[in-house]
């Protein structure tokens, strides 16, 4: 017997471990922005053993859009080290399955995808410092208006290995001038969850052609006393491996993260 869905607003007041369960148990499938309030959320990227230490090379050469909060053993579906212990095959509100490169499916639950030598990383998210933007009277248009952040494809080239390249994707959150500084001020003590932002104002500057027509996530307006300001986004393997394709990767749904136990304030 399946449990009842379970709304965004009550989803606000739950804890990290009953937010997990109730994903669990298919009781929500939807977006992470705004939820889990103070506690650190990350994007996923789970791998074969043959291509996972060069995922993590990969990472320490561009730690600003892949800041590494986590891997398991290899076949070890179990985070360890984000608060209790995280049963990543079943605790993401939607997945993402790349065979190839090209996308082909997008499960509730991978327990049926899972293989002994699979490894996880977990990496940070900028979800994780809308709090102290929040906190700092920071508005968020996507979390006011109720839905998903906008990510968008640059062409920011990331630093290669020898099968793994491709070009960076941002978030992007629309600001007033002195709102800007002060978000460059509190993100750039963040670097776990990608730090300061990586561009602001014209998006055609970073290959962006249309801020109305995201690659992911929603669109959010942006009105005209406002600037565009544009953070590394953990979205970004998506593009890596769907340029270099390996033949399994495993990833969260564009902005429906793993929501951890550890605080913010930890990071």
């Amino acid at each position: 017997m399946s449990l009842p869905a379970l709304s965004f607003e009550q989803l606000q007041q739950y804890a990290p471990l009953a937010l997990r369960q109730s994903i669990a148990a298919g009781q929500y499938q939807g977006h992470t922005s705004g939820l889990g309030k103070g506690r650190v959320q990350a994007n996923i990227v789970i791998l074969p053993g043959d291509w996972a230490n060069e995922f993590l090379r990969y990472c320490t050469l561009n730690r600003q859009a892949c800041p590494i909060l986590d891997v398991t053993e290899p076949g070890d579906p179990y985070f360890r080290n984000l608060g209790g212990a995280i049963d990543i095959r079943h605790e993401v509100p939607r997945y993402r399955v790349f065979r190839d490169g090209e996308l082909s499916e997008e499960p509730l639950d991978i327990e049926h995808l899972w293989q002994d030598d699979m490894v996880a990383f977990a990496l940070g998210c900028s979800f994780s410092f809308e709090q102290p933007l929040l906190e700092a009277g920071i508005r968020l248009r996507h979390i006011d208006l109720g839905r998903n952040i906008a990510m968008f494809r640059t062409n920011i080239d990331t630093r290669p290995t020898a099968r793994l390249s491709g070009k960076m994707v941002v978030t992007m959150r629309p600001m007033k001038a002195a709102a800007a500084i002060q978000a460059i001020q509190i993100t750039g003590r963040m670097p776990n969850v990608h730090g300061a932002p990586v561009h602001i104002g014209d998006p055609s500057l970073i290959g962006i052609q249309s801020l109305d027509k995201p690659d992911y996530g929603d669109a959010v307006p942006v009105e005209a006393d406002e600037i565009p300001v544009f953070w590394a986004c953990g979205v970004t393997p998506q593009s890596v491996v769907q340029a270099s394709r390996p033949p399994l990767c495993i990833t969260h749904a564009p902005g429906c993260m793993l929501v951890t136990d550890l605080w913010n304030s930890a990071l």
